[in-house]
């Protein structure tokens, strides 16, 4: 009679070592899934920031064109108002400068959040 008990409590370990594997496998397939999810989600919303911001150079391109031709329409002279926005960029070029460091931790920010949205 012992040698029974002893067969039957070993085949309820293999199904238990197969679910146990099975369940590692689906946990594994399952994170695989969620990092594929996550990383085309960071990647969709990048590709759609950058057109938005291609789109938004180019608008600030042509308004700076129009600007610098209004002024120097005024004044009498292209070259003016070219020279007057180009100290206008001068301005905010020196601004970023000196606010380097607020900035760097605000585009980090940004990207994490992104990241763990």
């Amino acid at each position: 009679m012992e040698e029974k008990k002893e067969e039957t409590q070993q085949p309820p370990q293999q199904p238990i070592l197969e679910q146990l594997k099975e369940y590692a496998e689906t946990r594994f397939a399952l994170s695989k899934y969620k990092a594929i999810e996550k990383s085309t989600s960071v990647a969709a919303s990048l590709v759609t920031d950058i057109i938005v911001a291609i789109c938004g150079v180019l608008f600030f391109l042509f308004a700076t064109f129009t600007l610098a031709l209004g002024i120097g329409s005024a004044l009498g002279a292209a070259w003016k108002g070219f020279g007057i926005v180009a100290l206008l960029y001068l301005v905010i070029a020196l601004v970023f400068l000196f606010a380097k460091v607020s900035i760097r931790k605000f585009i980090v920010n940004l990207l994490i959040s992104k990241i763990f949205k």
